[in-house]
């Protein structure tokens, strides 16, 4: 784990890694999480991805081994968006392949609206543009009666099926659990007032969304608007109302991934 110094003086952790053949010179790919995650959330992915891309993995503030903004330090979506520049600037990369899951998919979004030159492809899964219209609010105050982990064990069936390893569950709840409650009600409070599905018209770079065909946290519709404003974008249903496709399907989910970069040509002169 490594950290780097944001604008503002908070340290924002981040791994790098790279199993290419050495004589390679790989592109870089970047794996943002979801609210409540950490890198360790991307376990299953690393793997195979690292040995094709110098795979970056940062932890969003307040997540993980990053510091978290005090009560009296602002807090917003662009400070991510700040964060995850300033990291690519930090370590010279110039352009990523940028792959988002749920809240790290809004930043995801973000990005590559602000910085279109800087992204050549866009991978979203499970990330609608903001959660203005969920009933994400609704989660708080049961969260400040049960505490964190025990909201999401008993709301475990908006984010993982049936067919879902108990142990993964298991494991989800206890790195979720753990975070801060103060600080993941200031995280929904805030994203929840974001809707920027407008906005997306002015992504162009190829863009995948890979959704929920039964979601609950967000709506199922929204990904279909989606698909209509980012020109050329493909879209995928996976078959659950499991939220969390990126761990219950974590090896379709990096199939479609894979297969879309390599429809885009990715990587170059790879395997």
């Amino acid at each position: 784990m490594n950290k780097f110094q944001a604008h503002d003086g908070l340290n924002i952790s981040y791994m790098v890694d790279d199993f290419c053949d050495p004589w390679r010179q790989p592109e870089y790919l970047l794996l943002l999480h979801a609210a409540m995650g950490n890198a360790q959330r991307w376990y299953a992915w690393v793997p195979a991805l690292a040995r094709d891309f110098r795979v970056i993995r940062m932890e969003l503030r307040g997540h993980g081994a990053s510091d978290q903004p005090s009560v009296d330090q602002p807090f917003s979506l662009q400070d991510l968006v700040n964060d995850t520049r300033e990291l690519l600037d930090h370590l010279g990369v110039k352009q990523v392949h940028l792959v988002g899951n749920s809240a790290g998919g809004y930043v995801s979004q973000q990005f590559a609206i602000q910085h279109p030159t800087r992204v050549k492809t866009l991978e979203l899964y499970g990330s609608t543009p903001g959660v203005k219209h969920s009933h994400a609010l609704t989660w708080l105050p049961l969260v400040k009666q049960k505490g964190l982990r025990n909201f999401l064990a008993e709301t475990i069936h908006e984010r993982f099926d049936s067919t879902a390893d108990p142990a993964l569950v298991h494991w989800f709840l206890d790195q979720a659990g753990s975070n801060d409650p103060a600080f993941i009600e200031r995280f929904v409070s805030h994203m929840c007032t974001h809707d920027f599905m407008e906005e997306l018209r002015q992504i162009h770079c190829p863009t995948m969304i890979v959704a929920a065909g039964k979601e609950q946290i967000g709506h199922a519709g929204a990904y279909r608007d989606m698909q209509q404003r980012i020109a050329g974008s493909q879209l995928f249903m996976v078959d659950t109302a499991g939220h969390n496709i990126c761990d219950g399907y974590a090896a379709h989910c990096l199939n479609l991934l894979q297969q879309f970069l390599r429809s885009n040509g990715y990587p170059k002169g790879g395997t």
